[in-house]
């Protein structure tokens, strides 16, 4: 049975209860782990706050022994990474379980195994959050922080949340050379996030769609990749392959960076 997931956050920030208190204490928070901490007890979205307490409650009958996270996601990966990949929100019974973004779901089985394959993750598999799982220059993050029911976010509840991704990026700023967004959502919320984050986007957006490269300020760039749901990698509309072609070309952006100083390393949130 996996270990029970680390609450390395507990009792450190106040609960953020609405959009205003989430916008002051993401612009707080000078660092990844204050922000981890004030993004973990979060409570500025009532629906998103009981549907991921319920499932937590209730549980899948296959994970009906373990305890669930059933609070948001923090991001996770090294604070001096490269790559920034950018999803929807958690699972219900994956990062809303694990504790983790991506682990312990079926999108996470694909997206690891690319990751792997572009050398940007130790390991191909990541189940839960005591797995050794190591990120290489990459972190991960979620638009929105909280498991929704039917995996749709409402709009309020991603402008909500938005603080904390502009937040996130701000930090990673410094070393950030590629932000790859997963899925059509994930895309939408990150150019105004980008912008609020200093970044310089470009006045008219760029649509959407697999392999889109659109460059930002001081190298760095952002991707467009299909979202590896169910849905998708079931109809063939995303195939290891595809994958493989955004994942190598974020790799090698990085690289192409990283020179001398080597890949930064993570296995905590």
């Amino acid at each position: 049975m996996p270990a029970e997931p680390a609450d390395e956050t507990a009792g450190t920030s106040p609960a953020a209860v609405g959009a205003a208190q989430v916008r002051a204490l993401a612009a707080a928070a000078g660092s990844l782990p204050a922000l981890n901490a004030a993004v973990s007890v979060c409570r500025a979205c009532p629906r998103l706050v009981a549907w991921r307490e319920r499932v937590a409650r209730e549980r899948r009958a296959a994970y009906a022994e373990q305890t669930y996270w059933g609070r948001p996601i923090p991001g996770w990966g090294p604070a001096d990474a490269a790559v920034a990949v950018v999803g929807l929100a958690p699972a219900a019974h994956g990062g809303n379980r694990t504790g983790r973004i991506f682990t312990g779901d079926r999108s996470g089985d694909w997206l690891f195994a690319a990751l792997h394959r572009a050398g940007l993750a130790r390991l191909p598999t990541s189940e839960a959050a005591d797995d050794g799982q190591q990120l290489l220059d990459t972190r991960l993050l979620a638009a929105v922080r909280c498991a929704p029911p039917a995996n749709k976010p409402t709009t309020t509840e991603r402008d909500t949340c938005r603080p904390w991704l502009v937040g996130e990026l701000a930090l990673l700023r410094p070393t950030l050379r590629v932000v790859l967004a997963l899925g059509g959502f994930a895309w939408t919320a990150l150019w105004p996030a980008l912008g609020a984050a200093g970044f310089a986007v470009p006045r008219r957006r760029s649509a959407f769609g697999h392999r889109v490269e659109v460059p930002l300020d001081n190298g760095v760039r952002m991707l467009g990749c299909y979202h590896p749901s169910q849905q998708n990698t079931f109809t063939g509309r995303v195939t290891a392959g595809m994958l493989d072609d955004v994942f190598g070309r974020a790799a090698a952006l990085a690289a192409s960076h990283r020179g001398t100083r080597g890949a930064s390393v993570s296995s905590l949130p």
